[in-house]
């Protein structure tokens, strides 16, 4: 497995111009609309969740969780950023990633937990 340095992180640029809605702008829209949302402002996640899934599968991984991939974004790429506020990964998206991972990798499915999901 190839090290990957902080200041060489696929996708850090991307990670530094992070777009999240203001502090004050109140949350609309279902999970999955702003998951959506979410997603097309920062394609550069499913890139990297991807990498590593792909990494956990290389090491023979039986179960990968998107909890535990969540985390290693959040500390490989929140301590690149200038500050914590900079980037942020909601975990009520976590399931549709799952889903997003194994729609585009089917032959991922036996590795990845998928959980019924709760709400829209």
């Amino acid at each position: 497995m190839l090290a990957v340095t902080q200041d060489h992180l696929p996708g850090l640029e991307a990670v530094r111009q992070v777009v999240l809605p203001g502090p004050q702008e109140p949350r609309h829209g279902t999970i999955q609309e702003r998951f959506e949302q979410f997603h097309d402002l920062n394609p550069w996640v499913l890139t990297e969740l991807e990498r590593l899934t792909a990494e956990c599968i290389e090491a023979r991984f039986s179960k990968i969780s998107l909890g535990m991939l969540f985390e290693l974004v959040r500390y490989s790429y929140g301590r690149a950023t200038l500050s914590a506020d900079d980037f942020a990964l909601n975990n009520d998206y976590r399931s549709r990633y799952a889903r997003l991972l194994i729609e585009r990798h089917p032959e991922w499915a036996p590795h990845i937990e998928v959980r019924a999901l709760r709400t829209d």
